[in-house]
């Protein structure tokens, strides 16, 4: 089971994300939104599908401003990836599952580079 379930709040951000030993993909979200209630089955298939390979978590924007805000996140769903601390690509609005793999495919192609 990948840690898609375990929420990331703005004072656990930067151990479980700019901390991380892998790549981790941040969905931020909200409970108000519609769109990012629909790509969360997705995020959670591809948690399990990279588990060990990339961290798949979420941040709830209402509940966590301050990372929200460091990262200018505006609108929702905003996916971002995170290497060794760094933001290295960053998603406005849901995708389909198999452009998700993709992108996840590329930053973990970046890693090992």
């Amino acid at each position: 089971m990948g840690d898609y379930t375990a929420p990331v709040t703005d004072d656990s951000f930067k151990a479980d994300v700019l901390e991380s030993d892998v790549p981790v993909l941040v969905d931020f979200w909200a409970e108000w939104c519609g769109p990012c209630r629909q790509v969360a089955p997705i995020l959670e298939e591809l948690a399990e599908q990279y588990e060990g390979k990339v961290k798949v978590v979420k941040l709830d924007t209402d509940a966590n401003p301050q990372v929200t805000a460091a990262y200018g996140v505006v609108s929702i769903p905003t996916l971002n990836f995170y290497r060794g601390g760094e933001l290295v690509r960053s998603l406005v609005g849901g995708r389909p599952k198999r452009a998700l793999a993709e992108e996840i495919d590329a930053v973990l192609e970046g890693a090992e580079a």
